[in-house]
């Protein structure tokens, strides 16, 4: 896109590359900056974090922590990839318009929910408790959003419904049978980073080492697009890293971390590697399945827990881990999960 401005040659593994460590930059340095203003100014404006009644009674000391620290890199993530894209379309002109169709897709879907997160974040500063939106408000709200782009993939041509069998050169033809499924994946799996941003630093630090594997990924699959997202994604999370890792200065809230979530799945279905992004971001899902089946058992045994407390990070926390290990550990563990997907879409 940007190089393709200046003459250069477009689609080697050395442009792309090049391409995705200047989004990355651009958006670090204005998130960085954006953040630096912000947090003094939802200190001022008390937009504190309230502590949920029943959570961890160890969290009580983040009451007050400026929360919708998400505000401070989506709208640098989102002005950077609107630069590449003029860009590419003064270079390349309107023909070629239709090339940038799925990451303007990827980067609606993002925004969708990061509006879900923003309205629920809003509700929950506006009645001073850790209660926005209800829990099927969200979820049908982000079926809908899910529907529409899914819609809007299938329209434009963009949508495959083959999957591909791991570590096989077979696929399955589901028809349009992939079109509940992806609803259905892609809202549980934005569901799923919101419930992995629960200790200072875990969902921006797995977003981190997924965003980069994608990144990578996009490099050596010449995936130009992909690559300026997930770029410009990770360039984010480490500009929020620097003022949310433990303890932390400022949180996300839901406006970030559904953010996150949509633009994950976006690249996942831009660049046709939805098991693989799956695989990478097991953790965020083996988050939100430690929830369900915390709630399946409870019910189901008359109010027995499976976990000491749900989601799994805070079992981790009850098992006496450190917020920091707790990180340290995950992010390993989403690194191993990174290098196995990288297998499934190489071999």
């Amino acid at each position: 896109m940007l190089l393709q401005y200046f003459g250069l040659h477009v689609g080697t593994k050395e442009a792309i590359a090049t391409e995705a460590l200047i989004a990355a930059f651009a958006v670090f340095m204005l998130s960085t900056i954006a953040l630096y203003f912000l947090i003094p100014v939802l200190r001022a404006k008390k937009i504190g974090q309230s502590i949920y009644e029943l959570g961890p009674v160890w969290h009580m000391n983040k009451q007050g922590v400026p929360t919708m620290g998400g505000i401070g890199f989506v709208p640098p993530f989102l002005l950077v990839l609107a630069v590449f894209s003029v860009l590419f379309l003064i270079k390349a002109g309107a023909a070629q318009s239709k090339a940038l169709i799925p990451l303007a897709l990827a980067l609606l879907l993002g925004v969708a929910n990061a509006v879900i997160g923003f309205i629920d974040d809003y509700c929950k500063l506006l009645k001073k408790q850790n209660q926005g939106l209800t829990a099927w408000q969200k979820l049908l709200l982000q079926l809908v959003f899910a529907a529409a782009y899914v819609a809007m993939m299938a329209i434009t041509g963009n949508l495959h419904t083959d999957v591909a069998i791991p570590f096989t050169h077979l696929t399955v033809q589901l028809g349009w049978l992939a079109y509940p499924i992806y609803i259905v994946v892609i809202a549980g799996f934005v569901n799923a980073t919101n419930l992995t941003d629960g200790i200072d630093g875990l969902a921006s630090s797995i977003t981190a080492v997924v965003s980069l594997f994608l990144c990578v990924m996009a490099v050596l699959t010449e995936q130009g697009s992909m690559g300026v997202v997930s770029a410009a994604l990770f360039g984010a999370v480490c500009a929020f890293l620097l003022f949310n890792h433990h303890p932390a200065r400022v949180f996300m809230g839901d406006t970030g971390s559904l953010f996150i979530g949509g633009v994950l799945m976006g690249c996942a279905f831009m660049a046709h590697m939805e098991v693989a992004v799956i695989v990478a971001g097991f953790v965020y899902v083996a988050e939100m399945l430690s929830s369900l089946l915390q709630i399946v058992y409870f019910k189901l045994t008359h109010g027995k827990r499976l976990f000491k407390m749900a989601p799994l990070h805070h079992h981790f926390e009850k098992c006496k881990w450190s917020e920091k290990k707790i990180v340290v550990v995950f992010c390993l563990v989403t690194a191993l999960l990174c290098a196995v997907a990288a297998l499934i879409v190489l071999l």
